[in-house]
């Protein structure tokens, strides 16, 4: 049961850090977020447009890797747990350079991700 839920958190957290940064906005409707604007980067001078394109890049490798990692994790592959663990720090990195309030549950789901990974919990998973 265990292994089925961290499965279902890793295959959702992946699909979710996808669809949240790499969706294009509706037409009259306001995103919580801008991806193009980074703190960091507009610090740095860089423009909105690759700034929008590093996130979005940045989006799709955490997601595809937190994917890889429930996948790895259900076929009882022992890797599972480095790239949940790169997936998490790769997340955590997106999420400081386009910091926003509305995306601290990210942050939270990463930081537990790796959290967990490091102290290998729960033991049944490893």
């Amino acid at each position: 049961m265990i292994r089925l839920l961290a499965v279902i958190l890793l295959l959702t957290h992946g699909w979710v850090n996808i669809q949240v940064w790499a969706a294009r906005p509706r037409p009259g409707s306001e995103p919580p977020f801008d991806p193009g604007h980074s703190w960091a980067l507009a610090a740095a001078g860089a423009p909105e447009r690759p700034a929008r394109s590093a996130a979005r890049a940045l989006a799709v490798l955490t997601g595809a890797l937190a994917v890889v990692a429930g996948v790895a994790l259900i076929a009882g592959a022992g890797w599972w747990a480095p790239v949940a663990a790169v997936s998490a720090v790769c997340g955590l990195v997106l999420k400081l350079l386009w910091f926003n309030p509305w995306l601290l549950l990210g942050v939270a789901l990463d930081a537990g991700i790796l959290l967990a990974v490091a102290l290998e919990w729960p033991a049944s998973l490893y």
